[in-house]
């Protein structure tokens, strides 16, 4: 068992828990995802990688989570500062990509 899915184990947790219900606190695989989010990049190593080792799950349900973990009031209580940029940065890219699809100047 490789330490993401024990950390996930010691919190009574599975990689493919369902997500909470809207309006409940956020759960450890939740603030799990968003401590990591803060401090991944001052480790050495592909940040997929990362993901899996420490969480357990794959980059892509790493994304899926934590797009809908910033969606919520509770995450932003949790870190403000983070879910405000990743929201930020979210929207940006959004933003680019339906210029692109509309042939419209960024």
């Amino acid at each position: 068992m490789n330490r993401g899915v024990r950390l996930l184990a010691s919190l009574g947790m599975s990689p493919s828990t369902n997500e909470a219900p809207p309006g409940a606190p956020l759960d450890p695989r939740d603030r799990a995802i968003l401590e990591f989010e803060r401090t991944w990049w001052r480790d050495p190593g592909p940040k997929g990688r990362k993901i899996r080792e420490r969480l357990g799950i794959s980059s892509a349900r790493y994304h899926q989570l934590l797009n809908r973990i910033i969606d919520r009031p509770e995450a932003l209580a949790f870190d403000p500062m983070l879910v405000r940029r990743l929201r930020r940065v979210r929207e940006e890219r959004r933003r680019r990509r339906v210029a692109g699809q509309l042939g419209l100047p960024m």
